[in-house]
């Protein structure tokens, strides 16, 4: 993009983390960038800030029983709002939009990121459940498109920015650091008496509560190794995890010759967002530099998957394949919203998925339809195990 044209920019998820990120990025550089569509949850109040600020054109919202409440208050302010999943679909499929940020949280995101490939949209993709559901079949329509894929997710934009200028054959593998979440030192006695506010409560990152449980229970992990299959085109045996607990490292890549190329950065959002929305060109943000003397020592260590099963479950799924990594990610996020619920514990989550993933017949992949339909049975499977009390 030449620096003196202005980018238009779809969010899908701009009252989340990622969105409001993306948002102050884009208000700091008003002469690059312009919101022409929104899409929100139910949190009402931050999306009209939004709308006041950033004048979209359309937006888009989840929960229809607030559309009513959204026009009363902006009145003439008021652009034009739609709902449910077409709302989504033409949000992310605005004509005016250049690049769409695919921010929303978990599998509602696939079908309105899909539209916009087809679109022939770029994408900056914040949501990583996409590639975990549907990752062959996206990429695919991704190149067949023609379209720009950048990822968001630290991890996944330290790996782009790694490989930048390197042959795709040299590469030995790909190495994914994880901050381990609050619970790297607990002992697998210690995680049966878990609370949700212990588990809320990230050490290093400000997250929405989803992807925070993800974090703790290192699930999403897991979720960005499916990722990184995808993305980058290597198996899963070419992708290990290491668990970095000052989040400063935020991935490294292994050369045939022994070379590590590593993205190393304080750990906030804005970098790699700026950077999907800026490619090839960087941003010059007022962050907090990066004062590596200052820096408490950087270490590593391998993932105890007793401990955390979540990234074991993960690493399964993705050798399964077909349809077991979206039925594996929509149990997940049944039993993570039954934990924020306090419905079940802990360590019930990686057991529930583990029994959905146990009864799943997995089929071979040809289209969208049998996704969702995957990931339906996978809801409500894992709602029904809840439901009579998970054994």
């Amino acid at each position: 993009m030449a620096s003196n044209s202005i980018k238009t920019i779809a969010i899908l998820g701009s009252t989340g983390s990622i969105g409001v990120s993306t948002l102050e990025v884009v208000a700091a550089f008003p002469e690059r960038y312009r919101v022409v569509s929104l899409t929100a949850g139910s949190n009402i109040a931050l999306l009209k800030q939004q709308i006041r600020q950033f004048r979209p054109e359309v937006v888009a919202l989840a929960n229809e029983s607030v559309v009513q409440q959204l026009r009363d208050e902006l009145s003439d302010d008021c652009p034009e709002i739609l709902t449910g999943v077409d709302g989504l679909v033409s949000c992310a499929t605005h004509p005016a939009a250049d690049m769409v940020v695919s921010a929303i949280v978990g599998a509602a995101g696939l079908v309105p990121t899909m539209a916009a490939v087809r679109a022939g949209k770029d994408i900056a993709l914040a949501n990583k459940e996409i590639l975990v559901a549907a990752g062959e079949l996206f990429m695919d329509e991704v190149a067949r498109r023609g379209v720009r894929l950048i990822p968001v997710d630290s991890e996944h934009s330290a790996i782009f920015q790694s490989l930048a200028g390197q042959r795709g054959q040299d590469v030995r593998r790909l190495i994914l650091t994880a901050s381990g979440g609050p619970f790297r030192n607990n002992s697998l006695a210690d995680l049966q008496s878990v609370r949700l506010a212990d588990a809320l409560a990230h050490p290093n990152w400000e997250m929405g509560q989803k992807i925070t449980i993800d974090s703790a229970t290192m699930m999403n992990k897991g979720l960005e190794v499916i990722e990184a299959r995808w993305l980058f085109n290597l198996p899963a045996e070419q992708i290990a995890v290491h668990i970095h607990p000052q989040s400063i490292v935020h991935s490294l890549v292994e050369y045939c010759d022994g070379a590590v190329l590593a993205q190393l950065g304080i750990p906030d959002m804005k970098t790699p967002i700026a950077y999907a929305l800026s490619w090839p060109e960087r941003l010059p943000l007022k962050q907090k530099p990066l004062d590596l003397c200052r820096c408490a020592d950087l270490s590593f260590s391998e993932p105890d998957i007793q401990r955390f099963a979540c990234l074991g479950l993960a690493y399964q799924a993705l050798g399964i394949g077909g349809t077991c990594p979206a039925v594996m990610n929509a149990a997940n996020e049944i039993a993570v919203a039954a934990f924020l619920e306090e419905k079940i514990s802990f360590l019930q989550i990686p057991e529930i998925i583990t029994r959905v993933m146990d009864i799943h017949m997995p089929i071979t992949i040809t289209e969208l339809e049998q996704v969702l339909v995957a990931d339906n049975w996978g809801r409500q499977q894992a709602s029904a195990l809840i439901t009579e009390g998970v054994r």
